[in-house]
């Protein structure tokens, strides 16, 4: 129980026994009468989403479902949050963090590596906030390549991508040996060493299962609008599909969407990223979806939420794998996601766990 409930709990439950003493007037109890549950007023939260922002059913979703089971939870009242998305290039991505800060949030979270330049320079203006970057490199300071080190109000969400890569990879090998099916596919956003990590995995895993299985590789593009770029997304997927892969698994943000309507121009099959995408797809896209990579940025983003109501977020890294529940595989196409291919990945998730498959991080 949060530090503030129990604070809140003690005067409530006095509060209580005065007006049980006192006698019942027949009123209606607040407690029953569907009231919203009480909250931490004493936190306030922004968030910063990135390129394609809510509704892209992907990454910004995922950070967007933390912040509301936050507040369902009453970790945070909803009237205390605030977010912004950026422009379609981002421009103006630091100036959204700029702006939640001066709105005096005490946790900002921004949500996307893109953010860490910014963060890094200003952080140390606003000593009071508390920022929280998903994917974020803010804190490794001039080792990267930015200005500033020992920052003390910063904290990095990181996750182990290639994990989560290698379970998708491991069914996509396992599936294309029903179809009798010797080529598979990855479409990457941004290229880069993030991206990089999910080509890996992925690559790994399907090579442990079927090392006679090739992989075709395409990256839309070598900036962040890359994750933004459905059009070619989906020609670069037709692509791959032409050159036989019969499945593909993307990293690419909101440009995945491009990858569901060429799986279905296709009849071929796709695997999706960060959440589950057979929920989020069209219904005639659900069969061409197999599984996806679960990164639970909704995880992170509700935990920094929980961890900053508590005081508690700690500064630096946080590394979310597969044995701290940040990485994972979906299994609602029961249709595709069979008994033994989920048996077999569970076996190789245990075997990660337990440090007995160490996944490559770099291609």
């Amino acid at each position: 129980m949060p530090k503030w409930l129990r604070t809140l709990l003690v005067p409530l439950a006095v509060l209580a026994l005065v007006a049980a003493a006192c006698g019942d007037d027949g009123g209606d109890d607040p407690g029953t009468n569907g009231e919203t549950p009480e909250c931490n007023a004493d936190l306030s939260v922004g968030v910063a989403y990135d390129i394609g922002g809510i509704g892209d059913k992907s990454f910004n979703d995922a950070a967007n479902a933390g912040l509301t089971a936050a507040i369902d939870e009453g970790l945070v009242c909803e009237e205390n949050t605030d977010s912004l998305e950026p422009d379609a290039t981002g421009s103006n991505r630091d100036d959204n963090v700029i702006a939640l800060a001066d709105a005096g949030h005490n946790l900002v979270i921004a949500v996307g590596f893109a953010f860490s330049p910014g963060i890094n320079s200003n952080a140390g203006n606003y000593g009071r906030t508390q920022f929280a970057i998903i994917d974020g490199y803010a804190t490794c300071g001039t080792a990267c390549g930015l200005t500033n080190d020992g920052l003390t109000n910063v904290t990095d969400l990181t996750f182990k991508e290639h994990e989560g890569s290698f379970l998708v990879g491991a069914a996509a090998a396992i599936q294309a040996g029903k179809l009798d099916c010797d080529t598979l596919g990855f479409l990457g956003g941004q290229t880069g060493p993030l991206i990089e990590k999910f080509q890996a995995g992925y690559e790994a895993g399907v090579a442990a299962t079927d090392p006679n299985i090739d992989v075709l590789v395409e990256y839309i593009g070598d900036d962040v609008t890359a994750f933004n770029d459905a059009l070619k997304g989906e020609a670069l997927s037709t692509k791959m599909y032409d050159q036989g892969a019969c499945i593909i698994y993307h990293a690419a943000g909101a440009s995945g969407a491009g990858l569901f309507n060429a799986a279905v121009d296709a009849d071929k099959l796709a695997i999706g990223v960060d959440s589950d995408q057979y929920l989020l797809v069209s219904a005639e896209q659900q069969p061409h979806v197999m599984t996806s990579m679960l990164k639970r940025v909704d995880t992170a983003v509700h935990d920094a939420i929980q961890a900053g109501g508590e005081g508690t977020l700690e500064v630096g890294g946080q590394v979310f794998g597969m044995a701290e529940g940040g990485v994972d595989y979906s299994k609602s196409n029961t249709d595709l996601m069979t008994d033994d291919i989920i048996s077999e990945l569970d076996e190789l998730k245990q075997l990660i766990i337990d440090g007995q498959i160490i996944v490559p991080e770099s291609p």
